[in-house]
């Protein structure tokens, strides 16, 4: 049996509010494994994509499949759907009254049937993924911003995904941070076998871990390009507003390819 290629297809995605069109008929799709970024500049709809994506707002119009199957999220069977994704928003969004090895715990309790000491050698094992051993009896105020994201994560891969969603990962974060952060998205990739959705601005992060970048464009409510970004950059048929965005900042001599 012949196994789709495509982990996420877009046909005809259309998202709105009122009568205010975000995007129109977006088509794209995520492949098995790859990290798709989601880039444009502000207010071009790439939060309210992803949260299309993950069923937290309903598509005007279109359609979003996850390997073969039509996501709908107002179906009762979609919540089985839910539990195969991991979302880490931009605060982390962990329970400040609960240490950082209980939120962990938390999807584990609620989801699984596993008893007590599987459900802490599990999450032992996610802080060791994202560096955070030791640091679990600890509270979230009790974290620095980029503790507090790594902690984020491990909740977010507690249920071992297929799919990870992240939505501006890299928020408030120091340079360096941020691309520990990057190394660590890409590690859990790879170990995890996920497929990782982002959405981003940071030129660092795009050239960092993206495979494929999808651009939306709020003027043309419209996705200009899809590709990877190392080779859209100097691409000449590619869109002007596309290689002005990812060549921002850049000086004589800079090397955007790395």
């Amino acid at each position: 049996m012949r196994v789709n290629p495509n982990k996420i297809t877009v046909k005809g995605l259309t998202m709105a509010y009122g009568d205010y069109t975000v995007m129109n008929a977006l088509d794209f799709t995520v492949k098995r494994g790859e990290i798709k970024v989601l880039m444009g500049g502000s207010g071009c709809g790439k939060s309210t994509l992803l949260k299309h994506l993950i069923g937290l707002e309903q598509a005007r119009r279109g359609q979003i499949f996850y390997d073969d199957a039509l996501f709908d999220p107002t179906a009762e069977t979609m919540e089985r759907v839910r539990r195969r994704f991991g979302i880490l928003f931009q605060s982390g969004a962990l329970w400040s009254s609960m240490s950082v090895e209980e939120n962990i715990a938390l999807p584990l309790e609620e989801y699984t049937d596993l008893g007590a000491k599987e459900i802490r050698e599990i999450v032992d094992f996610k802080l060791s993924l994202v560096g955070l051993s030791g640091f679990g009896h600890r509270y979230p105020s009790e974290l620095s911003g980029g503790m507090r994201k790594r902690a984020g994560l491990a909740r977010a891969i507690a249920l071992d995904p297929e799919v990870l969603f992240f939505d501006e990962p890299s928020a408030g974060l120091d340079p360096l941070s941020s691309l520990r952060l990057d190394e660590l998205i890409l590690q859990l990739r790879d170990a995890l076998g996920a497929t990782v959705v982002v959405v981003t601005h940071e030129l660092a992060s795009i050239f960092a871990i993206a495979d494929s970048a999808l651009f939306l464009d709020a003027e043309t409510k419209t996705a200009l390009c899809d590709g990877n970004p190392r080779q859209l950059v100097d691409d000449p048929a590619v869109d002007p507003k596309v290689r002005h965005f990812l060549n921002r900042g850049a000086e004589p001599g800079m090397d955007v390819n790395g």
